[in-house]
C-alpha cells in the first residue's frame, strides 16, 4: 500500500535522510477527555485512520463530522539502524489543536496550535534501530480562544463556516540530527547589493565549528563563503552574485537559485549539511505603489481557501496544490491571498518555483471581545505565539510578498483599551520584529487598528459595478473606501478603523458572485448579491467590477473571492471539485486587458 503524502515536507531546509510516517495509525475517539485515566496511552486503540487526513475527512477513513473533543493516535516504529550515533527528531507538520505526544509512555512534548510544526526530541528514550510506539493526543474544543478559521462551532457548515479538523492533518515524520546542528536558515535577499544574506542558527557550537555554504545556479557554483560558527548563536555570511549571473526572481521569470550549508568541524569534516534554494527579488513601497525588484506589477490575487472536497484542508496529493496554483493562473490570476489557514510549505515551495505571489496569513476570523456569537474568534497571546512560528518556518520563501496576520476583526475602537487592541498590535509588531523586507498589513478588511499599518484594504461585495466605481472613486483624493463594518453601514458613534494615511490600498476581497445553474431549490448554495441570470450576466459583472479597480492608477491591486467553490459558498471560478465553471481564456483575458498590462505590469518583463 503506498504511503499517502509521502514527499518530503521541508523543501526548503532539506536534509537527505528522513521517514515519513504518514500512512495508517491506530485512533481513538475521547469524547470525555478521559483517556489518560482509562488507560488509552498504554494500550492499542479500537480504531484506525490513515494519516496525515483529519478524522472528519473522507481520506482519513474514519470521516465522523461530528464534535470531536479529543482524539488518539498510536502507531509503532522502527528507527533505522543507520542512523545510530545521531539523535532523532520527530517531527509534526500540524496538528488540531493541544497536542502532547508520548514515546515508549514518556512524554516527549506537548505544543498549542492547529496550524504550525512542532518537533520532538528523541535523545536519550531512543536511537537508530530501536523499535518505538509514538502516542499523541489532541485535544480540539473548537471554541473561543482558539484561531480555527473557518471551521464552524454549529454541527453543519454553513455560511461562510466549513467541517472542522481535528488532530493530525499534515505530515508526521522522523529525521536524524547530529549533536551541533543547523537549524532553520533565515535567507534574506538584498537585491541592491546582488547578495543574499543568511542568518544560521545552530542548536549548540564548540570551538573550531566553521559554517560553509555555496550559491548554484545552472552553470555551477555561483558564489561561497565561509565564517567562524562558534562564536555566535546564529552565525551571518552573504553570498554574492556576479553581474553575469544575477538573475531576479519575478511571475515572469521565477529563478530560483540552489543553497548549499554545511556545518564543517576544526577538522574539516563535515557535521551536518542541507540543501535549501533562494529567490533574488525585492519589495519596496514607493508613495500608493507596492514595487517588485523596483518595478509596479498589478496583483491579480485570488482568494485561495486551500479546502478540499474529500481532505478538508489537507490537499489529497501534492499533485492537487501544483493544480490550483495553475488553475489560478489560467484564469488571470498571478497571486492570491493564502486565506483563514497557514497552508502547507508544500504550496509555498511551488508557489516559488512557479512564480505565484502569495500573501501569509493567518487562522483567526472575526476577532473580537465584546462576547458575540455567530462564530467569532477571541485573541489571545496564544495568537501572537501561533503566528511567530508561522514566520518563522516561511520567512525565506521569495514567493510571499506580504504578510496579513488578521482577517476582519469585528470590533468598533472604543476609549477603552481591549485585549483586540493589544493583539493586534503585538502580531503586527511580531511581524515587523521578525521580517523588515515585507509590508505588513494589521488586518484585513474592516479595524484598522495599528496607525502605521503599512498597507489599508477594504472588503466590498457590492454586486452594482456602477455603485462599486463610486465607493472607490475617492481614493485619488486620499478619500478611498472604508469599511463601517460588516453591513457596510457607518456605525452610529464609534470608527472601526483609524484613519487612512496614504498607504498603499487595495480592495483585497470583492466579487464573490454567485453562480451555480445547477443548485435546486430549496439547496444550501450561496454567494453575494443577486445569483446573475445568466453567464454572460456573470462576465459583464466581473468585467466591469475588475475594471474599476484595473482602472484605477492609485490602486496596487485587489483580491477575487474566489479560486473554488468551498462547500455550499458556491462563488468560485471553479467547483470544489476544481471543474471548469466558465471560460478561462474568457476570465483571463478580462484580467490581463491590454490597457491593464501596459499600465502595471510592463516594467516586470
Amino acid at each position: 500500500m503506498s504511503v499517502p503524502r509521502s514527499e518530503y515536507p521541508r523543501p526548503q531546509f532539506a536534509r537527505p535522510d528522513w521517514l515519513c510516517l504518514n500512512g495508517e495509525w491506530q485512533f481513538e475517539i475521547d469524547q470525555g477527555d478521559s483517556g489518560l485515566e482509562r488507560g488509552l496511552r498504554d494500550r492499542d486503540l479500537s480504531g484506525t485512520i490513515t494519516v496525515p487526513f483529519c478524522p472528519e475527512s473522507a481520506l482519513s477513513g474514519v470521516h465522523n463530522r461530528d464534535f470531536l473533543n479529543v482524539v488518539w493516535y498510536r502507531r509503532e516504529v522502527e528507527i533505522p539502524s543507520s542512523w545510530q550515533g545521531r539523535k532523532v527528531l520527530l517531527h509534526f507538520q500540524a496538528v488540531d489543536y493541544d497536542a502532547t505526544v508520548w514515546v515508549n509512555s514518556q512524554e516527549v512534548g506537548r505544543h498549542r496550535g492547529g496550524f504550525t510544526p512542532f518537533s520532538c526530541d528523541l535523545s536519550g528514550i531512543a536511537g537508530g534501530g530501536d523499535t518505538i510506539t509514538i502516542v499523541v493526543r489532541a485535544r480540539d474544543n473548537h471554541q473561543p480562544p482558539q484561531p480555527r478559521g473557518k471551521q464552524t462551532q454549529d454541527f453543519n457548515p454553513s455560511g461562510v463556516f466549513y467541517p472542522r479538523t481535528t488532530g493530525i492533518w499534515q505530515t508526521v515524520w522522523l529525521e536524524p540530527v547530529p549533536d551541533y546542528a543547523l537549524r532553520r536558515t533565515r535567507i534574506t535577499p538584498d537585491l541592491a547589493n546582488s547578495r543574499f544574506c543568511l542568518e544560521q542558527p545552530l542548536t549548540r557550537t564548540h570551538p573550531g565549528l566553521r559554517l560553509r555554504a555555496r550559491l548554484l545556479d545552472g552553470a555551477g557554483v555561483v558564489s561561497t563563503a565561509v565564517c567562524r560558527a562558534d562564536a555566535d548563536f546564529a552565525p551571518r555570511l552573504d553570498l554574492p552574485i556576479p553581474d553575469e549571473r544575477r538573475v531576479t526572481w519575478s511571475p515572469d521569470s521565477p529563478h530560483l537559485y540552489d543553497l548549499e550549508i554545511s556545518l564543517v568541524d576544526a577538522d574539516g569534516q563535515v557535521i551536518d549539511e542541507l540543501k535549501s534554494y533562494a529567490g533574488l527579488r525585492s519589495i519596496t513601497i514607493d508613495g500608493k505603489a507596492v514595487r517588485l525588484n523596483g518595478n509596479t506589477i498589478f496583483q491579480r490575487l485570488a482568494l485561495d481557501q486551500g479546502y478540499y472536497p474529500d481532505g478538508i484542508m489537507t490537499a489529497p496529493t501534492d499533485e492537487a496544490l501544483v493544480r490550483d496554483i495553475k488553475l489560478s493562473m489560467d484564469a488571470g490570476f498571478n497571486g492570491a491571498r493564502l486565506h483563514q489557514k497557514v497552508f502547507e510549505e508544500r504550496f509555498l515551495y511551488h508557489a516559488d518555483r512557479l512564480g505565484y505571489l502569495v500573501w501569509g496569513e493567518f487562522g483567526d476570523w472575526g476577532c473580537n471581545t465584546e462576547g458575540s456569537s455567530d462564530n467569532h474568534q477571541r485573541p489571545t497571546a496564544s495568537y501572537i505565539t501561533e503566528w511567530l512560528e508561522a514566520l518563522e518556518r516561511d520567512y525565506s520563501h521569495p514567493a510571499i510578498i506580504g504578510w496579513c496576520p488578521l482577517n476582519e476583526t469585528a470590533q468598533a475602537i472604543g476609549d477603552r483599551f481591549t485585549d483586540l487592541d493589544v493583539v493586534t498590535r503585538g502580531m503586527f509588531l511580531a511581524t515587523k520584529a521578525m521580517d523588515q523586507t515585507r509590508p505588513v498589513l494589521d488586518a484585513s478588511g474592516y479595524s484598522h487598528r495599528v496607525l502605521e499599518t503599512d498597507v489599508y484594504d477594504s472588503h466590498d461585495y457590492t454586486q452594482d459595478p456602477d455603485k462599486f466605481r463610486e465607493r472607490h472613486a475617492g481614493l485619488a483624493n486620499g478619500m478611498p473606501y472604508i469599511n463601517a463594518g460588516r453591513t457596510g453601514n457607518p456605525p452610529r458613534k464609534q470608527p472601526w478603523s483609524q484613519p487612512y494615511r496614504g498607504q498603499p490600498y487595495f480592495v483585497s476581497e470583492f466579487g464573490g458572485i454567485w453562480w451555480n445553474p445547477a443548485a435546486k431549490e430549496g439547496e444550501d448554495s450561496w454567494g453575494y448579491g443577486e445569483r446573475p441570470r445568466s453567464v454572460e450576466e456573470f462576465y459583464d459583472r466581473f468585467e466591469r467590477l475588475a475594471s474599476v479597480l484595473l482602472d484605477d492608477p492609485d490602486m496596487f491591486g485587489y483580491c477575487y473571492t474566489q479560486l473554488t467553490d468551498v462547500y455550499q459558498e458556491q462563488n468560485g471560478i471553479y467547483t470544489f471539485e476544481r471543474g471548469v465553471k466558465f471560460d478561462m481564456n474568457r476570465i483571463a483575458r478580462i484580467q490581463r486587458r491590454q490597457a491593464a498590462i501596459e499600465k502595471v505590469d510592463s516594467g516586470s518583463r
